[in-house]
């Protein structure tokens, strides 16, 4: 089971995919201090050698080898080095984007999520993603894609912004930005926290400081907060009234910021907040089913797998720790 899938095309920005990978592997050693199970994560890419912008080569799965039909995990999409708006135009023609962009569609299709940086936004736009939506992308391409797809907000202002399943972020610094927003949103709270802290990228901004930046800092900040309610409150999580109460705001208001933010529902940080408690718990084979499914408050183990089953698309013992 892989939990993020980089994809790296030939020359991808080699600080956006190191950046990727940094904040990966710090957050799977950091992982079980945080009460957070096993973090996994490959590299795809058009070839299984990759030249980055800067020369340096990296290892990955060839797209075309790479089983998707059962891949379900978050996607994130290095932005491509260009110096121009025709240079960039250019290489969204070339075959192993169109072979991407089409590889991104059928995610998206299947309800997995996808988030570009940069450039890499044109991606989605070549896959059909962005009628009707909001995205942001680096300031110089940002007239070129609106005429590109009309039907599309596209905000430069924003840092990083949230569509259903669609996350996109502004230039490439903002690689950084875009990887602690899916930690914050897709795994423990304390996990991105941690990593923040240890990558010494709390508390700065990314980007230059501008007002947009800073209030959509400030409602990773409010999902952060709801999770770890209900993190700390389990088997007996708080009821959206109480956890609204608890952050000082109306049910409705919670609601709305936490759909504004994540394109979901409370209910839904609530239940992977359950799946990776579960995780971290499936580790213990000392806990049979039964019991790891009362510590997350559920009448019978059956719930559980039903859970895993719909979030993870895998049962509890394919999290079991393999025995040697």
């Amino acid at each position: 089971m892989v939990d993020v899938t980089i994809l790296a095309l030939p020359g991808a920005f080699a600080s956006g995919v190191a950046a990727a990978l940094d904040i990966m592997s710090t957050a799977a050693r950091l992982a079980p201090s945080c009460g957070c199970g096993p973090i996994r994560w490959n590299v795809v890419s058009s070839h299984p050698m990759v030249t980055l912008s800067n020369g340096m080569k990296i290892e990955a799965t060839a797209l075309a080898q790479s089983d998707q039909t059962s891949d379900h995990s978050i996607w994130f999409v290095a932005g491509l080095e260009a110096d121009s708006v025709e240079a960039a135009a250019a290489r969204m023609s070339k075959p192993d984007a169109v072979t991407a962009a089409e590889a991104i569609r059928l995610h998206s299709a299947r309800g997995g999520s996808v988030a570009c940086a940069c450039s890499a936004v044109l991606l989605l736009e070549k896959a059909g993603l962005l009628q009707g939506r909001r995205a942001t992308t680096t300031w110089w391409l940002g007239e070129y894609l609106q005429r590109l797809q009309p039907d599309c907000v596209v905000d430069v202002e924003q840092t990083v912004i949230v569509d259903s399943n669609i996350v996109t972020a502004g230039a490439a610094f903002a690689h950084l930005d875009l990887m602690l927003h899916l930690l914050r949103t897709h795994f423990p709270p304390t996990l991105a926290k941690a990593v923040a802290k240890a990558m010494i990228l709390d508390g700065r901004q990314l980007e230059a400081p501008r007002p947009a930046a800073r209030a959509s800092a400030g409602r990773l900040d409010l999902v952060s907060k709801v999770a770890a309610s209900f993190e700390a409150a389990l088997p007996d999580p708080p009821t959206i009234t109480q956890l609204a109460a608890e952050l000082g705001m109306s049910g409705r208001t919670l609601s709305r910021r936490i759909k504004r933010e994540t394109g979901g529902n409370v209910s839904a940080i609530f239940q992977s907040v359950r799946l990776h408690r579960a995780r971290q718990l499936l580790q213990d084979r000392g806990l049979s089913i039964e019991q790891v499914a009362a510590e997350l408050g559920y009448a019978d183990a059956t719930s559980l797998r039903r859970m895993m089953r719909k979030l993870a698309h895998a049962t509890p013992g394919q999290f079991r720790p393999r025995l040697a």
